[in-house]
């Protein structure tokens, strides 16, 4: 089975890098990247910006060249960008906006509503969130009127209202990320019920080089993931979904 990687960071120190609260990561270029997926038959992803390459194209540009087709990117930039520069990005092969509401480095809450309806107005581009599920009392209704988004590594912590599977239930996709990183006491059983609310909700990513993470990365986690979603849905978690999701 082939693989869409629908999460990890490329980290080229021949491009601006920024420290966030003095974390600075380890390079893992794109080469690295490769070599580290090699055994797993990945055949496209989507090139996430971090925290620490704030509003920096360069980076995800020369990124997206080297990967070549069936690759994606998502960038953070800030409220003010022009509609040409999305555009260009868009060429590029950039198919999304990043709010890292968890660290910071990108738009902030206060321009989600805007910056989000805007490129996906001009560009057909959704809008990722990475935000802790302790803050959904507050995000709920922003992230509810949105066109479509998707939330990292399963919203990093239990969620008691209810909000993230009703979110799925409207249309939202969720990362089956960063296990070595999130505080979800049952991550199986939370991808289970993604699933079971919306098929098309649920998909993959490494998270490499799993910057941060108290555990990186196994491969492992392909195992896990497709135990916990059944046969029925591996196909769709591991690829299909994540490459209608970012149109490539």
């Amino acid at each position: 089975m082939t693989l869409f990687d629908a999460h990890f960071h490329v980290i080229d120190p021949r491009f601006p890098l920024v420290p966030n609260n003095a974390y600075l990561p380890e390079p893992f270029t794109v080469a690295d990247y490769r070599e580290r997926v090699e055994p797993l038959h990945v055949t496209g992803g989507a090139v996430v910006s971090g925290s620490f390459q704030a509003f920096d194209q360069s980076y995800l540009k020369d990124a997206l060249a080297q990967l070549g087709p069936g690759f994606a990117g998502v960038t953070q930039i800030p409220a003010d960008t022009s509609d040409d520069d999305i555009l260009a990005l868009d060429r590029a092969n950039v198919r999304a906006v990043r709010f890292n509401l968890y660290r910071g480095g990108s738009a902030t809450l206060k321009d989600v509503d805007t910056l989000a309806r805007r490129v996906h107005e001009i560009a057909g581009w959704h809008s990722e969130f990475y935000l802790d599920a302790a803050d959904f009392a507050e995000l709920e209704p922003i992230l509810a009127a949105l066109p479509q988004i998707s939330i990292d590594h399963l919203a990093m912590s239990d969620d008691a209202s209810g909000a993230l599977l009703r979110l799925v239930g409207s249309g939202t996709v969720v990362k089956a990320t960063g296990f070595g990183r999130i505080a979800v006491t049952d991550p199986d059983a939370l991808m289970h019920a993604v699933v079971s609310v919306n098929p098309a909700a649920l998909i993959f990513g490494t998270d490499l080089p799993s910057t941060r993470a108290a555990v990186p990365f196994q491969d492992n986690d392909i195992d896990r993931i497709a135990q916990a979603v059944g046969a029925e849905h591996v196909e769709a978690v591991l690829d299909s979904n994540a490459r209608e999701f970012y149109r490539v």
